[in-house]
């Protein structure tokens, strides 16, 4: 991660340097394991619900006041390291007029589809400044209030792209593989549209004050190795490349993609997000030691009884602080069933955990097992 003169002495970074959550992203020890969750902020905290109402999640990220009252609502409840922006990646392509909407029990859906290359057009470059200035305000409203680091993100050109091809979310991506392999010109013109607009997005949420960033390429983990290689890697290592002057961390995270951890922290990510489908130790070896680790519990588990999820975290826990440079979080995003009370429970084990008093011969935690 470079250094960094493009940020003032007063960026909340520089701030909020010695937090748990920015010295673990820079692998350096902690005297405490680092928690947050993916999709903290949302449909589990009935606060979240009273406050957002019907209607697109578009218009409530518009909505400066409101999106930053959803972003601190789950680190008030939960005394979580590290706050994520409320917003969503398909929010610069909408801001610019693709015509994409985010639509309830759906996802992203684009109901003109991107076919040709006509439609190129329809995704000049991202102004954030002029077209999502309602994002950087609640950065900075975030800034002014925030104890703790916030993470500001964007869409990974593949998994924009491929809501932008298919039109709605799909499991088997067929339209945007087609069109990668039998139109790679396009293919790669379209990506190279979309590295700008996450690079214009983050950089300016960096500079509004996020502490952070993490690129979200959701469903990269669609894709074989050598796909990723030949039509992923170059663009979101752009990303990367052109936000390192700023000195923040950056995070890359994707669903299913153990196979390509190793081209996920090349491209250039401090922190690479796991899965639960993935051991850290595993995921530690394909991605060396000088890449933080996010991760990994399966959300599904916070929907059982907390012993399960206790002897699930404690296990993760051992693995992930193994070495240097670990930050707890869940595998994926917190999902809608969950029982705000068990994550409160689980960041208040994640924080007793003793990180420098794992036994690895033992394999058990030794001062968490006897906790509860």
């Amino acid at each position: 991660m470079a250094g960094s003169d493009v940020l003032p002495e007063d960026h909340p970074s520089r701030r909020l340097a010695d937090s748990a959550y920015l010295r673990a992203a820079r692998c350096e020890l902690t005297q405490r394991v680092p928690v947050w969750f993916q999709r903290q902020a949302g449909r589990s905290l009935p606060e979240y619900r009273a406050l957002r109402g019907p209607g697109s999640i578009l218009d409530a990220i518009a909505d400066p006041a409101t999106a930053a009252e959803i972003t601190l609502q789950p680190v008030r409840r939960y005394g979580v390291d590290a706050a994520v922006l409320f917003s969503d990646i398909v929010v610069p392509a909408a801001a610019i007029g693709f015509g994409i909407d985010v639509v309830p029990g759906v996802g992203p859906v684009a109901p003109e589809p991107l076919r040709r290359r006509a439609d190129l057009d329809r995704l000049p470059p991202l102004d954030p400044q002029a077209h999502t200035p309602y994002v950087l305000e609640t950065v900075r409203l975030l800034a002014a209030q925030l104890e703790v680091p916030l993470i500001g993100f964007a869409g990974a050109p593949f998994t924009v792209a491929s809501y932008l091809i298919e039109g709605q979310p799909s499991r088997q991506h067929l339209l945007t593989k087609a069109l990668m392999h039998a139109d790679a010109a396009l293919w790669h013109d379209l990506m190279e549209r979309l590295a700008g607009i996450a690079v214009a997005s983050m950089r300016s949420q960096v500079l509004a004050g996020a502490s952070a960033v993490q690129l979200f390429d959701s469903w990269a983990g669609a894709l074989a190795p050598a796909d990723y290689a030949e039509f992923v890697a170059p663009h979101s290592k752009r990303v990367f490349d052109e936000l390192a002057d700023l000195g923040v961390p950056r995070g890359h995270f994707g669903v299913g993609t153990g196979e390509l951890l190793d081209q996920m922290a090349r491209v250039g990510a401090d922190v690479v997000g796991v899965d639960w489908r993935v051991p850290l130790g595993l995921a530690r070896q394909r991605v060396g030691p000088d890449v933080a680790l996010q991760g990994n519990l399966d959300p599904a588990l916070c929907l059982l009884d907390w012993p399960t999820v206790r002897t699930a975290a404690d296990r993760i826990l051992g693995e992930g602080t193994a070495a240097p440079g670990y930050i707890f979080n869940l595998g994926h995003g917190v999902l809608p069933e969950t029982d705000p009370a068990v994550l409160e429970r689980l960041v208040d084990h994640v924080h007793e955990f003793d990180p420098h008093g794992f036994d690895l011969a033992e394999r058990q935690p030794s001062n968490a097992s006897q906790r509860e």
